[in-house]
């Protein structure tokens, strides 16, 4: 795991910039966070960069208003402010009403560690998963998310793209679905967006396939149940950035009438931390760091 200095938060900001000169139809909204970065932009385009201040709720509300008015909305800040604290108007201004944005969080689960529980977000795609048609992106590097941005840009539809400042040294090229990095018999390993590096470090002595994803809704089940298959055992662990357990009902959709075992891992859910620190303090308490990730796989797929 790296952490690049052209970021993926400001990769965002600089490619939407650029894409308000280009395209009219676009607008972007926000809660105060991010503005000064976009200034300039909005300096072009006032009436396409739009500051609600730190009211979230109307920022959703806002977006959908624009949607339903042709516009393209792309709208930014924080996880907990982006998906958990407007999520009525999420239901309702969005999905109720049929319209699409581009919803781009920056902060992932614990990025902000030292401000606290309020800046953290685990529970996001979890939330997300109980609306229907939403595309959801977990880029693992800046041009990851460069790239899955301005595909999101012309549609109509509703897509999430949850930024981190956690990224692998490396992007991954395009696949249209989960990647094979490394084949083996004993079982699946599937990492989402930053957790590849760690988890190929974690498996680069065990006898198993490493998929990874940078797009995980929709859920690429032909491509997970194809790896399982090939397998001795059709065992899958899912290592995700966000809360553990959060794919495992797509996992058994996928493999329904084959019998497997798997396990999630991701942040837990069984205690809450309460201690600041930093991101990586996080990523060793949740059992996330390459160590972690190591143990829980072995001991999990047998491999002791």
């Amino acid at each position: 795991m790296t952490t690049i200095a052209a970021d993926m938060r400001q990769t965002f900001l600089h490619t939407v910039s650029g894409a308000l000169d280009d395209d009219p139809r676009l607008a972007l909204v926000l809660a105060d966070i991010s503005y000064a970065t976009v200034a300039p932009a909005a300096q072009r385009h006032p009436y396409r960069v739009i500051n609600v201040g730190i009211r979230e709720q109307l920022m959703i509300s806002v977006a959908g208003g624009l949607a339903l008015a042709g516009m393209r909305p792309v709208v930014h800040t924080f996880p907990p402010f982006l998906v958990e604290r407007p999520f009525e108007q999420i239901k309702l201004d969005l999905n109720h009403q049929g319209v699409g944005a581009v919803l781009v969080s920056s902060g992932a689960s614990y990025d902000m560690a030292g401000a606290g529980r309020t800046h953290q977000g685990p529970g996001d795609v979890a939330l997300l998963d109980t609306l229907p048609g939403w595309t959801v992106h977990v880029p693992g590097h800046p041009e990851e998310a460069r790239r899955l941005l301005l595909a999101a840009l012309p549609g109509d539809d509703r897509v999430y793209l949850r930024l981190s400042a956690q990224a692998n040294a490396e992007p991954q090229p395009e696949t249209g679905g989960f990647r094979v990095l490394r084949r083996g018999r004993a079982g699946v390993v599937l990492a989402v967006g930053p957790m590849l590096d760690r988890v190929l470090d974690a498996t680069a002595t065990l006898d198993v396939t490493v998929l990874y994803a940078a797009t995980v809704r929709p859920f690429d089940a032909a491509g997970l149940r194809a790896a399982a298959l090939t397998a001795d055992r059709p065992d899958v662990v899912v290592v995700e950035p966000y809360l553990a357990g959060t794919s495992a009902h797509l996992v058994a959709d996928a493999l329904a009438d084959v019998p497997h075992r798997q396990r999630g891992l991701g942040v837990r859910r069984d205690r809450e931390l309460r201690a600041y620190g930093v991101p990586a303090d996080h990523d060793a308490a949740h059992g996330l760091d390459a160590p972690g990730v190591a143990a829980a796989v072995r001991a999990f797929l047998r491999l002791d």
